[in-house]
């Protein structure tokens, strides 16, 4: 019986971690992959300006 409790740990942790993969290979693209796009693309438009407004401009000091 001991080796039953040694393997039950790590057979559930794999057995989890394989429907993790599953559930994240699923849900990538599809249907909603036009608004996760948008999302990213508005976020590093959001980084790009305030980085802009962070750099000092040219003839300034």
């Amino acid at each position: 019986m001991d080796y039953v409790s040694a393997l039950l740990p790590p057979v559930v942790m794999a057995a989890f971690f394989i429907a993790l993969v599953m559930t994240i290979i699923k849900t990538q693209g599809g249907s909603n992959k036009g608004k996760e796009d948008a999302a990213v693309d508005a976020a590093i438009v959001r980084a790009e300006s305030a980085q802009q407004a962070k750099a000092p401009r040219a003839g300034e000091a």
